[in-house]
């Protein structure tokens, strides 16, 4: 306990890291609406995209994968699915060129798609092609390269295999690692129980920052709030938040004072959502559906009286043509006003 209060207090004594409070990539969640919408809540948070694969960047439709508002995101970070080091490497100048603050390797993820692109969780059985990967990327960019992993996949059972996994690919050049303390199963569970049902090990992940003084360690996986992973902060470098995040939005609006010491953008939810209004406006105007954008806000109000009247209104009409920004406005007026 004693150790613990001194690392504390220490850390405070410090700038905070970069990485002191991240949002985890989430498909299908963290795109560029969600991200707009969370960057209005906390400006120190950092971002992390959805996961893009390397075959999608190189042959695809690059610039609409890489998009995200320069003036507005910052710090954010793009992920990449992918296991060879020269599509890596190509994939992570495209990154540095797009303005991202960095580039995150997904060495987590245990879905059936992923594992048969032979990349995901299924790399942390091969960590010297992941320290390829990390050294290649490093050579291709100039911006923090990190990774992002299990403490273990199906019969890797030792602490040292994981401690072994971050060691070789810290020897790639990897000085951030984002810890989901959870094993996957590749097999047996789906991506979903993946998140579930393996139990969490924090105690591992305390005892690599304890071997491994030097790296940028960043605990993920089981956090179900703000202050649930604040306690963490006392031993680690950073907490990522994920699905606690999406749920209940508004606990970010607290991440800047709580966190860096720093004003919040928004004192109450609805000030939040009136500061989306003009990007909103600019994105219909580009032929943007509203519910692309209104979908990420469902949570915002959650607990509030009339917040499922907010979250009915705007999943019945902000998908019908020609919805736009009057459909929002009415849904706000769904809400309780709040006692004085």
């Amino acid at each position: 306990m004693l150790r613990t209060v001194r690392k504390y207090t220490e850390s405070l004594r410090h700038p905070a890291s970069p990485w002191r409070f991240c949002t985890a990539p989430m498909m299908d969640w963290s795109d560029r609406h969600c991200r707009q919408f969370w960057r209005g809540l906390s400006r120190h948070a950092r971002l992390y995209t959805e996961m893009v694969t390397t075959g999608a960047l190189i042959h695809g439709d690059r610039e609409r994968l890489l998009a995200f508002d320069r003036a507005a995101e910052h710090p954010v970070a793009l992920q990449l699915g992918g296991s060879d080091p020269a599509d890596l490497a190509r994939c992570a100048r495209f990154a540095e060129d797009a303005g991202y603050d960095e580039v995150n390797l997904n060495c987590g993820c245990p879905s059936d798609r992923v594992q048969n692109g032979a990349f995901g969780a299924c790399l942390m059985a091969r960590p010297t092609l992941v320290a390829d990967c990390v050294r290649a990327m490093r050579d291709a960019c100039t911006i923090p390269v990190t990774v992002k992993h299990r403490i273990g996949i199906d019969d890797m059972e030792s602490y040292g295999e994981f401690r072994d996994f971050v060691g070789t690919v810290a020897g790639g050049g990897c000085g951030v690692f984002i810890v989901h303390a959870r094993k996957a199963w590749l097999k047996g569970l789906s991506p979903k129980e993946n998140r579930e049902v393996p139990p969490l090990n924090y105690p591992w992940v305390y005892r690599l920052k304890d071997e491994f003084p030097a790296l940028t360690i960043v605990l993920n996986g089981g956090l179900g709030s703000l202050e649930s992973g604040r306690e963490h902060l006392a031993a680690l470098d950073g907490i990522m938040l994920g699905r606690a995040a999406y749920q209940d939005p508004w606990q970010l609006a607290r991440v800047d004072s709580t966190l860096f010491a720093a004003p919040d953008p928004a004192a109450t939810p609805e000030e939040a959502l009136l500061a989306l209004f003009p990007y909103l406006e600019r994105e219909l105007a580009a032929g943007t559906p509203l519910n692309h954008i209104t979908r990420h806000v469902l949570g915002l109000f959650s607990g509030r009286p009339g917040a499922r009247r907010f979250r009915r209104h705007l999943s019945e009409n902000a998908h019908r043509p020609g919805a736009g920004a009057d459909t929002l406005r009415a849904a706000l007026d769904q809400l309780t006003p709040l006692a004085a």
